[in-house]
């Protein structure tokens, strides 16, 4: 696939995914585009990963060009951004988790950004 043919699935899948739920977010964009597994997404919310980009299936410039058009598509339909911390799930301390081995802070940002439409979590 593309850039141009990727960025117009993950319009659709954004689309669908506030529409449904209200907000999005990076990883469930991923999921719905089969980079990245439940089974991998759960081993890394345990700790069993070392960072998310690790387990996904596909490579970095593709997680990045996908993260840019999630905030594109987000900016598009008037989505607030919302800044989410991942802890690792189980027993005993809860370590932040991290998405790319290099840490960097703007790649974790746009990881950790949701894109929430106000309008629609008002309503319920």
């Amino acid at each position: 696939m593309n850039n141009q043919e990727l960025e117009k699935k993950v319009k659709e899948i954004v689309n669908a995914i506030v529409y449904q739920k209200g907000f999005v977010c990076s990883v469930d964009v991923l999921i719905k585009l089969n980079y990245l597994t439940e089974k991998d997404y759960e081993n890394w919310r345990f700790g069993r990963v070392a960072y998310l980009e690790k387990v996904c299936k596909t490579n970095l410039k593709k997680l990045s060009t996908i993260n840019k058009a999630i905030k594109k598509t987000a900016e598009e339909l008037n989505l607030k951004e919302s800044w989410t911390g991942y802890n690792q799930y189980g027993k005993g301390v809860k370590c932040r988790l991290i998405f790319s081995k290099s840490g960097n802070k703007e790649i974790e940002k746009a990881y950790t950004t949701h894109y929430i439409n106000l309008s629609k979590l008002n309503r319920k």
